[in-house]
């Protein structure tokens, strides 16, 4: 019986990324820290909430988090 090594999470990719329930990959925006004052309110409310990554990119997010 041969043991098969398990996969590694990339501790980087699992704080920044969230999956859902049925597999997509959601991420937060960026620019949202830097040069807030000038910001409109609207904006800095929608810098809150996270949205999907794009289909190009999520295979390699799922790849470093093999278990989620």
């Amino acid at each position: 019986m041969g043991n098969k090594a398990k996969l590694k999470t990339h501790k980087g990719a699992k704080k920044r990324f969230k999956i859902t329930a049925t597999g997509k990959v959601m991420h937060a925006k960026g620019m949202k820290s830097h040069l807030r004052r000038k910001k409109a309110p609207r904006v800095k409310r929608q810098f809150d909430r996270m949205q999907l990554m794009s289909d190009a990119s999520t295979p390699r997010v799922k790849r470093m988090l093999p278990y989620s």
